[in-house]
């Protein structure tokens, strides 16, 4: 399953419902890292389709998100399990880092 856009209205539904885990990726169009970051993000999005739903949040476009997770900087990942944040870390990350956030946030 392809990563899938998480908005203010649907945050509940996908993210805070969703009966497994979620890997938010936090980004902006104008940030190099976030850009970086993204075929990452996807590829996890394929490989681990069905185990974990990947959402991408654009703080330009969803500031009452951004807010709600306290972003200061980007890009930002955060594993939600049943509702609450488990995990979370700022800047660039290889594969390996975002997979290890997984597993033990």
């Amino acid at each position: 399953m392809a990563e899938i856009k998480i908005t203010t209205a649907a945050f509940e539904k996908e993210v805070l419902e969703s009966d497994i885990p979620v890997l938010l990726d936090f980004w902006a169009q104008w940030c190099g890292p976030c850009r970086m970051l993204s075929p990452i993000i996807s590829e996890i999005a394929d490989e681990y389709d069905g185990r974990i739903k990947v959402g991408k949040i654009n703080v330009d476009e969803e500031p009452v998100l951004a807010n709600m997770f306290n972003i200061s900087a980007i890009p930002m990942v955060a594993v939600i399990k049943n509702g609450k944040m488990t995990a979370s870390d700022v800047g660039y990350k290889s594969k390996e880092q975002i997979e290890e956030l997984l597993r033990h946030g």
